[in-house]
């Protein structure tokens, strides 16, 4: 993106665990995937290292056509590469939440969850937060697999949660203001609402003017990104809608 947030004004009231925890996750998953060069344990040959990577993406990575039932858990196979066995297709939906294709893929992301991460957790509490990871996760890879159910291309990154957290941010802490480098350089203080809106703006024009598949030429699930934000909104209003109910403040729920 052309804006890169560096900090929210809100000033968190406690530590947030659960950001962190999932922060450090996520940059565990990717150091220790073979496609990392601290992951000495998986072999040095260029082939052999190919074939490791490619298994790792189809057995950690959420692949549509497995999910929907269309194929088997073997998954599509690169020449030379031993078949793969024994996937749980559940549990490769919530993984891919925690794996990335690369440094700068996961860099990206860390940074939004960097930034919005600790906010949202303070406004609705540790587990909640949790919940709503996991739960906006789920819902972007759905979402990606219901508009091409076919596809056997796997789809990882942790982008459609930290979606799911920006759509949540927009309604719990819509008057936050965000400190944001525009362009890459250019330091501004814009509203929180401004930065994330046009975060889903942008990926709701990629979604609908690109291909909806992680192998076309960007490479990127613009779908997931879409649908994790909406469902991150869908869950803001239903924790804020609660709070109200129940006369308890954001912060104060667990």
């Amino acid at each position: 993106m052309a804006a890169i947030p560096l900090n929210d004004d809100h000033p968190v009231r406690r530590v947030p665990v659960v950001a962190y925890l999932l922060i450090a996750a996520n940059v565990l998953a990717y150091l220790a995937s073979p496609q990392a060069t601290t992951a000495v344990w998986y072999p040095v040959d260029f082939a052999e290292r190919y074939c490791a990577v490619h298994d790792y993406f189809l057995r950690w990575g959420a692949v549509p056509a497995e999910m929907f039932g269309r194929i088997d858990v073997i998954g599509p196979m690169e020449p030379g590469c031993a078949p793969l066995e024994d996937k749980s297709v559940w549990l490769s939906v919530l993984s891919s939440m925690f794996v990335h294709s690369g440094a700068l893929h996961l860099l990206g992301n860390m940074v939004y969850l960097f930034v919005f991460g600790p906010v949202v957790e303070d406004r609705i509490g540790r587990t909640r937060f949790l919940l709503l990871y996991l739960a906006t996760g789920l819902a972007a890879a759905y979402g990606f697999a219901l508009g091409d159910p076919g596809a056997q291309v796997p789809m990882v990154g942790a982008s459609g949660a930290v979606s799911g957290v920006l759509g949540a941010y927009l309604v719990v802490q819509f008057r936050g203001r965000v400190t944001t480098l525009v362009l890459g350089a250019v330091p501004m203080r814009l509203p929180g609402w401004a930065m994330v809106g046009s975060y889903f703006v942008l990926e709701y024009l990629l979604y609908v003017t690109t291909s909806n598949t992680p192998g076309s030429a960007s490479g990127v699930a613009h779908a997931a990104h879409v649908w994790g934000f909406v469902a991150g909104v869908v869950a803001g209003l239903v924790v804020y809608r609660l709070r109200r109910r129940s006369g308890t403040r954001l912060s104060d729920v667990y």
